[in-house]
């Protein structure tokens, strides 16, 4: 079939490639949901030229899968924002990159998990120095509320999932290497969430579960601070994320992030080879930032 008669298709697949079928239409969509939004700020992320990025921009916006939002009138130029179609690319993204990791750029084995000088980690120590940007994630009530907390630190530990009993789990959980241990991991950073507090960090726990299956953990195991789900895959499409698919979605691997007060990043732990040390090593990456700072 040729590219002009994809749109005539009859086939979703096909009428979805007539949209974002080239690589660097999707590369744009990439770094959009990352928080990129203006157009210099684009072609630096991508490498992208100029022209093909203009006409990319333009073929995106009548699409209807980004919107154009005025930030200068003199002279006029504009930010480049998903629309509900463009986050309804986020998935495709989240997937994309899964796949890639596992059957590319690893050897195709299912994991939760990754080696210290793998790919994988080389990337998320890349995140040091950037920002996460402005998002809502559902809380245990429903209420979109931002990941970074309001407080000097964050201590933002993303996990696979954790539930309230052992047949709520995916079929096989205990068999993916890095993906058992989230009860232990949560009782860690309850019993260490005051000595934090008393440094100035709040702690915050992101999963892909929905929130009233968090809600159900956080009573279970009276947890005294916020879980928040990323059921859209907003934050794992911002930030990259390592994920991985098991019981018919995609998870967080497990990851931990110190976020200051401006939302950039200053620490990250990945691996995580041990959930129950998992509070203890972030302990001692805030106290080492802490000492830093004088």
């Amino acid at each position: 079939m040729r590219h002009a008669q994809l749109s005539e298709s009859d086939c979703a697949i096909a009428q979805a490639l007539a949209v974002v079928g080239d690589w660097w239409s999707l590369l744009v969509v990439r770094d959009i949901a990352g928080g990129v939004h203006r157009f210099d700020d684009l072609r630096d992320e991508s490498g992208i030229s100029r022209k093909v990025l203009a006409r990319r921009l333009v073929s995106l916006v009548e699409r209807g899968i980004l919107e154009k939002r005025l930030y200068s009138v003199r002279p006029p130029r504009f930010e480049y924002h998903l629309t509900p179609s463009g986050r309804g690319l986020i998935p495709v993204l989240v997937a994309l990159q899964d796949w890639g990791s596992r059957f590319l750029l690893g050897d195709g084995a299912l994991t939760a998990t990754a080696e210290p000088a793998s790919f994988e980690a080389r990337r998320l120590r890349r995140l040091v120095g950037t920002k996460i940007p402005p998002l809502r994630l559902r809380d245990t009530s429903g209420r979109p509320r931002d990941p970074v907390a309001d407080a000097p630190w964050t201590l933002l530990y993303c996990y696979p999932g954790a539930y309230t009993a052992a047949a709520a789990y995916p079929p096989g959980w205990n068999g993916i290497p890095g993906a058992a241990g989230c009860t232990l991991e949560a009782n860690g950073f309850r019993e260490r969430a005051a000595g934090l507090a008393s440094r100035g960090a709040r702690v915050v726990g992101v999963s892909t579960q929905r929130p009233d299956e968090q809600a159900a953990f956080m009573r279970k195991q009276r947890l005294p601070f916020v879980l928040l789900s990323d059921q859209e895959l907003e934050l794992a499409a911002a930030l990259r994320l390592p994920t991985f698919r098991a019981g018919g979605g995609e998870r967080l691997k497990r990851v931990t992030l110190l976020v200051d007060e401006t939302r950039e990043i200053r620490g990250v732990l990945y691996p995580v080879p041990d959930p129950a040390a998992a509070a203890a090593e972030a302990l001692r990456l805030l106290e080492a930032e802490l000492a830093a700072a004088g």
